[in-house]
């Protein structure tokens, strides 16, 4: 018996050991999480039922920082533009996204330089970017509005300001689109290339044409993948900050209504304003707006599974 418990004892210290050696590899990932993230998230969500400038005491609030969302138009207007935004930026961007993958997936010349120049804005610098469509878009010594000026003779004063008004949010979607499909377009290549060719053969058996063999073999074989584009697309569309800020906040970063989104609202209350509580309780909006619209989404999903 003595013998039993001691080689029970050695395979707990080993069993120990092992466990120690795996604690010690997801410890630093773990911590990092837990500092940066977990913790500052639990924060803020109790913070957004006190009131606090970072530098006075603390004093509860209860529910009075989101009945104050109720009164304040600034609040909506950003709402408003960030749920714009996200309808305008979603679709286009998974049109033109499989557009290109359905594009770039035939047999073409080239078509490696072609995958490369649609990725290329996805890895490029924001600033350098966002400086070129400045100028391209720019009101008066822009290309785009010298081609609505000399070729299709558009009025001096009826050019469009595209960084201006109700513009600049259909700036934004048009650049969110051309940044962003090239990413999408190498998920929606991927799942191409994992759609057997033997469904492709059967379907020209059955006379099946181009739209056709689109319809009913590479949309549904498709299907979890748009799923998982449509939800990144969504979450990473309410989260929309350094695009307005570049595009149409300019070097000092203000921004006028009419390009407001929620992100950079909850920002300038928060660090500007210093009103802790009031952006937590805007942040806490913003998280149950994409809650509900990625719950929505998943339940849209399981509907067409079943």
């Amino acid at each position: 018996m003595e013998r039993v418990s001691q080689m029970n004892k050695s395979i707990r210290m080993r069993e120990r050991k092992r466990a120690l050696v795996a604690y010690s590899f997801i410890a630093p990932n773990f911590i990092g999480f837990a500092v940066f993230t977990l913790i500052p998230v639990v924060f803020a969500f109790a913070l957004a039922f006190l009131k606090w400038d970072g530098n006075n005491a603390i004093q509860f609030a209860g529910l009075s920082n989101f009945t104050k969302l109720a009164g304040d138009s600034l609040f909506r207007a950003s709402l408003k533009n960030t749920i714009i935004y996200c309808i305008g930026t979603v679709p286009l961007t998974l049109v033109a996204s499989l557009a290109l993958a359905i594009l770039l997936n035939q047999n073409i010349r080239g078509k490696g330089i072609f995958r490369t120049i649609a990725f290329f804005p996805y890895v490029a610098s924001l600033v350098a970017i966002t400086a070129v469509w400045a100028m391209i878009f720019h009101p008066g010594k822009g290309p785009v509005n010298a081609i609505l000026y000399y070729i299709f003779h558009v009025d001096s004063k009826n050019l469009p300001n595209w960084f201006g008004g109700n513009l600049i949010l259909f700036t934004l979607i048009l650049f969110s689109v051309w940044k962003y499909m090239g990413y999408y377009m190498v998920i929606y290549l991927a799942g191409l290339q994992g759609i057997s060719a033997e469904l492709y053969e059967a379907a020209a058996l059955d006379g099946a044409g181009t739209w056709k063999k689109f319809l009913y073999v590479t949309w549904p074989q498709l299907r979890a993948t748009t799923f998982f584009v449509t939800v990144m697309l969504t979450i990473n569309c309410f989260k929309v900050y350094d695009i307005a800020i570049m595009l149409a906040g300019g070097g000092d970063g203000r921004l006028g209504t009419s390009s407001t989104v929620l992100v950079y609202y909850i920002y300038q209350k928060a660090f500007v304003e210093w009103d802790l509580g009031y952006s937590s309780a805007i942040a806490m909006v913003l998280f149950l707006l994409v809650l509900i619209v990625t719950l929505i989404q998943f339940r849209g999903e399981a509907k067409l599974e079943q």
